[in-house]
């Protein structure tokens, strides 16, 4: 009664109807702008992980300014005056940009060795390159040869130096960013309060407002500091790192592509559907439909809040998979009604069209919204959101295509199809001969693969890795291995040790009190790291004791062992100069006292405040790792670390603890490998319940979910094989992959099971499935197929990965529905004959 409601209206109305859709079309269109895309840290971390909270309270204990790394390779030597004019020179135009709060060069770090001096001289007098009489020779082999310095100012073969610009602290987003974080916390412990679930709406509101709002000025910042530095090419290799640029490059990359790609893909597929339809009207309804949905879709996530991160930014492609498949299939059964019933007018040949589509369509969108779901256990918000988007999209779809199909076609004169291309085309029928004759050889490649597959499987690793987000010869992938292999690497690992009180420790008689991020719902495990010290500390002269410098020293050279840390910075890299300046001799407490003490805070900045906190009787070390080193494995080095500081170190598993960044992603990453390999079997069991709904059999389920199983199995085993990581954007494969199978399996079967009620023989109903709904799917995918190709010519390596295994499976999936699936149809004989 709907359907023929719905069909009346359409075509009787289908003015009325093009109006209403070019107005909502308009309207959505006009939100569809404020749609943001945001690549920051903070969209890839999991709220509820205790590690972050961990990292924003020891963030809040050290100096932890957000900066950008310029690597700059000069033409002549590092010290001659040129050069050091040119540093110079750069500093100062750095300095003046907006946002900046200093700059720190070699000319800026204090000499220690340049000449040796006590200690005692040293905080009376502290020497930069910028003092007079300074040896130069003594400065490069200083440099060269510090620990402080070597492989983390200046590269090993002193061409290569590094420039740190130092970023303004935001008061305002770190205040909202708390505000937020309190009422996460305390979520977590119980249930909020009326009142207080309307504090928590609001604050989250007041953050994520403020970070649009900043987004601009920090974009801003990055191209003033690219503009700045661009005159100073002529004087040497300039490459510009840091997360911040990283982030704020990638969010180029998104919009990029989703510019270029996205009238690419239009493009080629507008060809594609010329070629194989010959007919005006049958190019221009799939792209309206298509762009009708995308930007209804944009505009609905705009008005949502939804933002466009690296992850979710392939969701107009997806959409884009799923409205043509509907489209083109309604076209293709249209052609086909009018081939039988010539003489039908166009309302009648509408009517038949869409009451034989309508419900494997709506079945089709079902099943995708159960296997997009499964994006939406996860705890990683931009995972969720893009769940989200395409449960809204492939919706949306749904409805443009059922609306505007018939609605368009209205305003078109019954016109005969151009059959040129279908007559040419044979594959269907070679592929229905195949699966009559060569059974046998079509289940001998199905194991072959799923062997293939299996063993690719067993060769995936997790990881994620921004340098390889990006294309060897892109400015940024340059950047970041100039920084990487010359400046000790480019992924932060921090590692705090705090020291148990002794009974000879005092309790200072004064501290000073350092920066402190307090929070109001603490998991026990952070209380007993960061509270159990509130009480306990020491003046610099009785903290600096040799029991917690051998200690650090222990944990520095272990760290510094690993083939892959890049760099090491901490207390124990001063003691380390201290050996030089005395012959061999360690710092005692007195000397570390001093300089704690009275050493000039722009030194001390340096050298002391981000590697020691007295007040919270803790040692910090911040570890770079070499993030292009290919052997590195995240997460199997973080297990390392953790134990071998437990069983060659010594320490007691409560006095440490690894923070940072590098543990937050790895942290985000393994919860979502965890969370789709679990929910890939509850979207399967989803889908194995919705084909026994569909067609009342638990055989044809069975078959269902074993031929949808095939592209996701090939698609784990190319990456495994071809070593591409299961990360941050490919992990959800899994779940495209099974949402673009599925749509061809419904197809399939649901035109089988009306042909076999013809006769009741099951090889001929075959080779009529293959003769009629098969074209469908073709075309469909063959559009796509050469669409999507363009991707791989991205230099956003996400964007290519992405284009390259949705072409496969859909690929892999074509081939499964028309051969795999049939000849188990055939074999196993699951629809009941109707008598």
């Amino acid at each position: 009664m709907f359907l023929q409601r719905y069909i009346d209206f359409t075509t009787h109305y289908f003015k009325t109807v093009l109006v209403l859709v070019a107005i909502t079309t308009g309207i959505f269109g006009y939100y569809a702008q404020f749609l943001s895309i945001d690549a920051s840290a903070e969209t890839l971390l999991l709220e509820n992980d205790v590690d972050l909270k961990l990292t924003r309270e020891v963030h809040g204990r050290y100096i932890s300014p957000d900066y950008l790394v310029i690597a700059f390779s000069p033409k002549e030597y590092m010290l001659s005056d040129t050069t050091l004019a040119t540093i110079k020179a750069l500093k100062d135009s750095l300095s003046k940009i907006k946002g900046v709060e200093s700059v720190t060069t070699l000319l800026d770090v204090p000499l220690l060795e340049s000449p040796p001096r006590a200690v005692s001289e040293v905080v009376k007098n502290v020497r930069t390159l910028s003092s007079p009489d300074i040896n130069k020779t003594m400065v490069q082999k200083e440099f060269t040869s510090s620990p402080l310095y070597a492989k983390n100012l200046v590269s090993d073969d002193f061409k290569t130096t590094a420039i740190l610009v130092n970023l303004k602290e935001d008061a305002k987003y770190t205040e909202l960013l708390q505000k937020r974080n309190v009422f996460i916390e305390l979520q977590q412990k119980r249930e909020l309060s009326k009142e207080e679930k309307k504090e928590f709406e609001s604050s989250k509101k007041a953050f994520k407002e403020y970070g649009y709002s900043t987004r601009d000025e920090v974009h801003q910042l990055i191209e003033n500091v690219r503009s700045t530095i661009d005159p100073f090419r002529k004087d040497g290799e300039l490459f510009l790192g840091g997360v911040m640029m990283i982030a704020d490059d990638m969010i180029g990359f998104v919009k990029s592509d989703i510019a270029i790609y996205g009238t690419a893909i239009m493009i080629i597929m507008v060809l594609m559907l010329w070629i194989i339809f010959r007919q005006v009207r049958f190019v221009v309804l799939p792209i309206v439909v298509s762009l009708c949905a995308v930007v209804i879709t944009t505009g609905i996530n705009a008005l949502l809040g939804l933002e466009v991160t690296v992850v979710s930014s392939n969701y107009v492609a997806i959409q884009l998979i799923t409205t043509l498949s509907i489209v083109i299939h309604l076209i293709v059964s249209y052609r086909e009604e009018y081939a039988l019933y010539p003489h039908f007018s166009q309302k009648e040949l509408l009517e038949i069209t869409l009451k034989r589509m309508s419900v494997p369509s709506v079945f089709i969108i079902l099943t995708s919204v159960a296997g997009f779901g499964s994006l939406m256990t996860c705890d990683i918000l931009p995972i969720i959101d893009l769940g989200t988007m395409m449960n809204i999209g492939v919706t949306i779809s749904l409805i443009a295509a059922y609306i505007l199909f018939p609605s368009m076609m209205m305003l078109f004169a019954k016109k005969e199809p151009v059959l040129t291309f279908d007559k040419a085309f044979t594959l269907n029928t070679i592929f229905a001969h195949t699966v009559e004759h060569h059974g046998k050889k079509i289940i001998a490649i199905v194991v072959a693969i799923l062997g293939f597959s299996l063993f690719g499987t067993t060769q995936l690793v997790v990881e994620n890795s921004f340098i390889n987000y990006f294309k060897k010869g892109t400015e940024i992938y340059k950047g970041m291995q100039k920084i990487d292999n010359d400046l000790g690497g480019t992924t932060p690992l921090e590692i705090v040790v705090k020291f148990p009180k002794t009974e000879n420790e005092e309790k200072p008689k004064s501290a000073e009190p350092q920066e402190k991020t307090k929070s109001t719902a603490a998991s026990d495990e952070l209380d007993s790291f960061t509270n159990e010290f509130k009480e306990t500390g020491n003046d610099a002269q009785y903290w600096f004791t040799a029991q917690k410098m051998e200690t650090i020293l222990k944990v520095h050279d272990y760290l510094v062992s690993l083939p892959e840390v890049g760099n090491v910075s901490s207390l124990g890299t001063l003691t380390k100069v201290g050996r030089i300046l005395k012959e061999g001799k360690d710092f005692d407490g007195v000397e570390l006292a001093l300089m704690y003490n009275e050493l000039p805070l722009e030194f001390k900045k340096i050298l002391l405040s981000p590697y020691v906190n007295t007040e919270y009787n803790e040692a910090r070390f911040v570890v770079r790792l070499v993030d292009s080193n290919k052997d590195l494995r995240r997460d199997e080095l973080l297990q390392k670390i953790q134990e071998d500081l437990e069983k060659k170190v010594g320490l007691e598993p409560q006095n440490f603890k690894l923070v940072g960044m590098m543990v937050l992603y790895n942290n985000m990453l393994q919860s979502l490998f965890d969370s789709q390999i679990s929910t890939l079997g509850l979207a399967l069991l989803s889908l194995g319940a919705m084909f026994l709904f569909l067609f009342r059999s638990l055989k044809i389920a069975i078959v269902a979910l074993t031929v949808n199983m095939v592209p996701i199995s090939v698609i784990f085993g190319i990456m495994g094989v071809a070593g591409i990581p299961l990360d941050i954007m490919s992990i959800t494969i899994a779940s495209i992959a099974l949402g673009i199978t599925v749509d061809n399996t419904i197809h399939y079967f649901y035109r089988f099971r009306e042909e076999l009620a013809r006769d009741g023989d099951y090889m001929a109903s075959m080779h009529r499935a293959h003769g009629t709904i098969a074209f469908g799917m073709f075309y469909y995918s063959l559009a796509t197929i050469v669409g999507f190709l363009v991707l791989v010519t991205s230099n956003f390596i996400p964007t290519l990965i992405f284009g390259l295994l949705t072409v496969i499976v859909l690929l892999v999936a074509i081939v499964s529905d028309l051969l795999f699936s049939p000849l188990l149809v055939v074999f196993f004989k699951p629809f009941t004959l109707k008598r």
